[in-house]
């Protein structure tokens, strides 16, 4: 499927049969957005939902390969693009930007118009079918990109966001802007993650804070923002992704799927609270 294959769609979204949509925001890349988002839905999987992952990055789309699934052909219904499935039970849905482009190694250089309108289309134009819980993966910022996901998410709903930081001051203060964005446009902020919270020994699992701790905690204390916890740096982790591995499956017991698991349960009580 390309661009203008999409671009000539005019079918309408399917988002009625989804329970939750929940945005995964940062208003700085190279905190592991992407990263969360994934491993958030494969822990949410586990433990029994079906879910799906919008991934809207327009310039980095890096979710297909953590899933492995490559640049499948993606197909057309009556209501929609059918989202692939990463999984024989159908539990975890992708759609990805990157499944659009033409060339995945070739720089997207448009204009906001075309970027906003592309990214309007996709948003409305997948049929999700049954899901309880939606993850959409965005872009850095607090750009043109995010006002055309939320303008076409909010004729359904969105439930709220999740803010994802790392614990230096230069990345928790662009997060504190992204906070102010959800503010502004009425999002709901389901509460802040500490990604590269400390660095786990793969020998001895012990966990050292190779850069600061808890700026996320205190940006969550400042904002009056749920803090739903840390995720360290871990190599299993960095592992599974690289090799498109389910790392819940590999490593159940560690304390990295314990952080993640924990956090997704959080998330999930509070959507069901709302």
């Amino acid at each position: 499927m390309s661009v203008q294959n999409l671009e000539e769609n005019n079918g309408d979204g399917n988002l009625s049969q989804v329970r939750h949509v929940v945005l995964i925001l940062s208003g700085k890349g190279g905190v592991g957005k992407s990263t969360i988002t994934t491993q958030l839905a494969l822990a949410l999987t586990h433990a029994g939902n079906k879910v799906g992952i919008l991934d809207t990055d327009l310039c980095g789309p890096s979710i297909p390969r953590m899933l492995s699934v490559g640049r499948p052909d993606v197909h057309q219904c009556d209501s929609g693009w059918v989202p692939v499935y990463t999984d024989s039970r159908k539990n975890l849905a992708l759609m990805s930007i990157g499944f659009l482009l033409a060339d995945p190694d070739e720089a997207v250089v448009w204009r906001g118009p075309k970027k906003t309108a592309l990214i309007g289309q996709f948003v409305s134009d997948v049929a999700w079918g049954e899901l309880d819980v939606l993850l959409v993966d965005t872009p850095p910022g607090t750009s043109d990109e995010h006002l055309a996901i939320l303008e076409n998410l909010k004729k359904h709903r969105v439930d709220g966001a999740v803010l994802v930081t790392t614990p230096q001051a230069v990345s928790t203060g662009d997060v504190r802007r992204e906070i102010t964005f959800c503010k502004k446009t009425g999002v709901r902020v389901l509460g802040v993650i500490e990604n590269m919270s400390g660095f786990v020994c793969p020998h001895c699992s012990e966990c050292s804070n190779i850069f600061s701790k808890g700026g996320g905690e205190e940006l969550a204390k400042l904002t009056g923002s749920v803090f739903l916890g840390c995720v360290p740096l871990d190599p299993q982790l960095s592992s599974s992704i690289e090799e498109g591995k389910d790392f819940a499956e590999l490593f159940p017991d560690s304390t990295t799927f314990s952080a993640i698991s924990s956090i997704s349960h959080t998330i999930l009580n509070s959507l069901q609270t709302t």
